[in-house]
């Protein structure tokens, strides 16, 4: 595991494979997609807006000619889309290899509510993929050593400014009570940890040949930031690192060979906001499963949806 800066070079074929990247019309999850292309995989992409999606699929094959890409109609906040989608996809392909948990909205300017009554930034980073991966579980399960990866952020733990210790607040997950915009997502972004350590708990429980890794991409220069205010955007142009090198922790997490499952990559300099991928440790609170076990079952109920193993 001790690369010395580890980059898209050191990933190795992935012909054969079948990946399904989230979020993946920009920023993040579209260089992730053009660089799974060139090595071989054949990519789906889930987009809410088609004409964005094919502007993506465009861009892919302007550096891959011989990218395989396919477009799919989902909205990661609407857990009756991704109902949708996932019957779709479950009729279209027979495995999974790679399911890159990768969409994700940050600090919104007020509360937004979803179709299900849920607060926007939990529903899209945690609720609709904790979804989508329930309902792909049989593809997964039917595929050897396949992989679910989680995106989360370093702002699920303490620093970078903030002045609370991010937890579930499963008394007010709405924030009903008053909306704190940056509390909302850095809410989200623990529960994608929690996840994914309790997935991966329940993958070797089960005996399945799976595992569950997850990332984050330190301070990255994305649309992610757009609602964030304009001191972000002039800190986007000094500080932040390019999306070629914040897409390295999520690849690293998908196509490493040989890890075991909970891995957590991501950058090491500047406190975590920048430089090449490699292992990191995240919040205390992240690694506390009975924590992680109350968020699977509250998850559950929220989606309607009971994982099988």
């Amino acid at each position: 595991m001790a690369t010395v800066n580890w980059t898209k070079d050191n990933i190795p074929s992935q012909q054969g494979k079948t990946i399904l990247i989230t979020g993946a019309t920009s920023g993040i999850g579209l260089e992730a997609a053009k660089v799974l292309s060139e090595k071989g995989a054949k990519i789906i992409l889930p987009v809410r807006n088609l004409e964005k999606g094919k502007r993506a699929e465009q861009e892919i094959k302007q550096r891959c000619k011989s990218a395989d890409v396919t477009l799919m109609k989902l909205d990661i906040s609407d857990l009756d889309s991704v109902r949708l989608f996932a019957d779709e996809f479950l009729k279209k392909y027979s495995k999974l290899d790679l399911l890159l948990n990768n969409a994700g909205i940050m600090w919104t300017p007020q509360k937004e509510i979803t179709k299900q009554g849920q607060e926007l930034q939990f529903a899209t980073n945690h609720l609709g993929h904790f979804l989508l991966t329930g309902l792909l579980m049989p593809l997964l399960k039917a595929t050897p050593n396949s992989r679910v990866i989680s995106q989360s952020s370093v702002l699920h733990k303490k620093g970078q400014g903030q002045n609370f210790e991010p937890t579930i607040y499963f008394d007010d997950l709405n924030f009903s009570k008053g909306y704190d915009t940056k509390k909302a997502y850095a809410q989200s972004k623990l529960a994608n940890l929690l996840f994914t350590y309790e997935l991966d708990r329940r993958f070797k429980a089960a005996d399945i040949h799976s595992i569950a890794t997850a990332s984050h991409p330190g301070y990255t220069a994305t649309n992610l930031q757009k609602d964030a205010g304009f001191m972000m955007k002039v800190m986007n142009v000094l500080l932040a690192q390019k999306v070629n090198m914040g897409s390295l922790p999520i690849l690293r997490a998908a196509t490493e060979p040989s890890l075991k499952g909970a891995e957590f990559f991501g950058p090491t300099k500047m406190s975590e906001m920048k430089g090449f991928p490699e292992l990191v440790r995240s919040s205390d609170t992240s690694y506390d499963s009975n924590l992680a076990k109350k968020l699977w079952e509250v998850s559950e109920k929220l989606t309607n949806h009971k994982y099988e193993f």
